[in-house]
């Protein structure tokens, strides 16, 4: 590091202006690969930057940029006998999450980002971008992260190169990605690989020369987030927060890595990944596409309440799946971490994620208590009587402000979590048995339906949405659509993406069967009629059985559900009355429903596969003819 900094007490605390250090030519040939170690340079020279550090990933680079740090007031250090090797970040309040309404696909065409994603013509935002960067680093070392998406070595894994003037950036990359010399080593003469240019957009040093004051948090009110599908780059101005500035996540594996899987016949998708064990000693591995707020992570660290079932996490956000050469859906995770939001993660909620951050973890907009250990709220039935909240003030008890923001973090190793599959790092991937999608539904979705074929399953993938529930978030009731969970990170046009999806079913031999799950539907109270969580275990076990053809199911319009009689309802509360809520198919609220889905397809005119306006079509249609029947039918059928 070239810059040593002193303590300061909130995020924008001016702290000791660093000794001004000239630029100086980063170091040649660190790589084997003479594109990346031009690419350095022509960044450095940009940017300005006083100095090059190309980050190893191993423990004393850890260690140092920790100590520099807590030295500089950036991190504060944790109790080391409560957190070991944890450490808390509060970041600046303008710059507390993802910023959507500043994220860009610039494709070459317009219509091939599509009307969900925001646009620019690329040779525009690029002039913009040479603005923005031109010295944003100057007083500043820039370092060269040399990532790895998914096992080193895999054949399903993508390597990717970040250039950051952010040590908070350098550590969660090192946390969620295998990161440093390892990947580095990755990089031959012709491999491919994603540049991944960011800056918090805060120079120590002017134009004129003037040096100005660090602060403990360092960003810039502009923001852009930028990405260049044909020439897989990604470019991040103004954020040091999460996605923001961790561009091997949501940047690479989901909005470039669509583009590469569209363009190489496989599938990027926000979705988890967990391996379960029925009583019988039977594995399955499930992929699962939720919105958020709709359980994904309680799902992939799921304790089972049914007796003799066990679920394993083989990934918690993120999943790439490739056809292999028997036509199977094999799949990796391709992050090395967990960026999990903590309000709401508690041990009654998510005992296995707390179990998971004993240590080694850095937390970001949490509050401090007064033994060093952090607290949110859900994290305990009650909360300590003072702390110090998010933005380092005073809190008690009873204050009606948030001591964590809402969206504050934990990231932490993933192999720390005690329910990850010995899989879950696996090169080769697992083999995918079966797809969930699921949104927050207070009505019409049934507990679970089993989609009657491919075609039909990427319909209900399509046409995920969940129920505004807050008169703050919209209209009451108001659907929210998030085709397969994807909405902000789908890197190119969503009804290409829907296409590609048919497409990739067509070229697979043994295509994993497609289920819809809702735990969220309401009675007329307005009570959840499901018990969730660890009850959830009680689906999955009807849904491996439809795997096994072991389990019947009722045909509906909406898909195949399970009788009540052959499904595990023991000890859950839910009598027939409650079932029948919970399966019931209201062809009035369908047919209203399939108008908006009607709407949806139209945003995208043209380019809708025909397969599923046909799905549509046919949804009507059944609506409208056909009666539900009771004629129980075998998985096999």
């Amino acid at each position: 590091m070239t810059l040593t900094l002193d303590p300061v007490g909130s995020a924008t605390s001016p702290v000791t202006a660093p000794t001004y250090v000239a630029p100086t030519a980063p170091a040649a040939g660190s790589s084997r690969n003479s594109e990346v170690n031009a690419w350095v340079q022509r960044m450095a020279e940009l940017t300005g930057a006083a100095d090059v550090h190309w980050c190893t990933g191993d423990s004393a680079e850890w260690t140092r940029l920790t100590a520099q740090l807590v030295e500089s007031g950036s991190l504060v250090r944790l109790d080391p006998e409560w957190r070991p090797n944890s450490f808390l970040a509060r970041s600046d309040p303008r710059d507390v999450a993802r910023v959507e309404e500043r994220t860009f696909i610039c494709s070459e065409r317009e219509e091939d980002a599509g009307p969900t994603n925001n646009w620019r013509a690329p040779a525009e935002m690029r002039i913009q971008l040479d603005t923005l960067f031109r010295g944003s680093m100057r007083g500043r070392t820039m370092f060269v992260v040399p990532f790895s998406m998914g096992p080193i070595g895999s054949p399903l894994a993508k390597l990717g190169v970040q250039v950051t003037d952010s040590p908070y950036a350098v550590l969660s990359m090192g946390i969620m990605t295998r990161m440093g010399t390892q990947a580095l080593d990755q990089i031959g003469p012709d491999t491919e690989w994603v540049p991944a240019v960011h800056s918090v957009g805060y120079p120590l040093i002017d134009d004129a020369g003037v040096v100005r004051d660090d602060v403990r948090w360092p960003c810039n009110d502009t923001k852009y987030i930028t990405h260049f599908p044909e020439t897989r780059e990604i470019w991040s101005f103004g954020s040091g927060y999460g996605g923001n500035s961790l561009l091997g996540k949501k940047c690479m594996a989901l909005r470039i890595a669509s583009v590469l899987a569209r363009d190489e016949g496989w599938l990027a998708e926000h979705m988890l990944l967990v391996k379960v064990t029925s009583p019988a000693g039977r594995s399955r591995v499930l992929a699962a596409a939720f919105p958020s707020a709709c359980g994904k992570t309680n799902f992939a660290m799921m304790q089972p309440s049914l007796p003799g079932w066990k679920v394993e996490t083989i990934g918690d956000d993120i999943a790439w799946m490739r056809p292999d050469a028997q036509g199977r859906l094999r799949a990796i995770n391709p992050e090395r971490g967990f960026f999990g939001v903590a309000p709401g993660t508690g041990e009654t909620t998510n005992p296995t994620a707390i179990d998971t951050i004993w240590g080694n973890t850095i937390f970001t907009n949490v509050a401090l208590r007064d033994d060093d250990d952090v607290w949110w709220e859900g994290m305990t039935d009650v909360a300590p009587r003072h702390l110090r909240d998010w933005k380092g003030d005073d809190w008690h008890r009873g204050d009606s402000s948030h001591a964590a923001h809402p969206n504050g973090r934990f990231t932490v190793p993933a192999e720390q979590c005690p329910s990850m599959a010995p899989e879950w790092d696996d090169p080769e991937g697992v083999v995918v048995d079966a797809i969930l999608f699921g949104g927050r539904r207070a009505t019409n979705i049934p507990l679970v339906a089993e989609a009657t074929d491919w075609a039909h399953g990427v319909f209900m993938g399509a046409t995920i949405s969940s129920e505004r529930t807050a008169a703050a978030e919209g209209t009451l009731g108001e659907l929210r659509h998030d085709p397969f969970a994807m909405l902000p990170f789908c890197g190119y046009n969503m009804a290409d993406y829907w296409a590609h999806w048919l497409r990739v079913g067509r070229s697979l031999a043994h295509p994993p069967k497609i289920f819809q799950v809702n735990w969220f539907r309401r009675g007329a109270d307005g009570s959840f009629l499901w018990p969730g969580f660890g009850e959830n275990s009680r689906v999955v076990d009807w849904i491996v059985r439809r795997l096994d053809g072991r389990a019947l199911a009722t045909w509906t319009p909406a898909g195949h559900i399970p009788w009540r009689e052959d499904f595990a309802l023991e000890g859950t509360g839910v009598d027939e009355d409650i079932w029948e809520e919970l399966t019931a198919i209201d062809t009035a609220s369908w047919l209203a429903e399939c108008d908006l889905t009607e709407q949806l397809f139209d945003r995208f005119g043209r380019r809708v596969p025909h397969e599923l306006r046909a799905q549509l079509a046919s949804l009507r249609w059944k609506l409208e003819r056909s009666a539900e029947t009771t004629t129980a039918d075998s998985a096999a059928a």
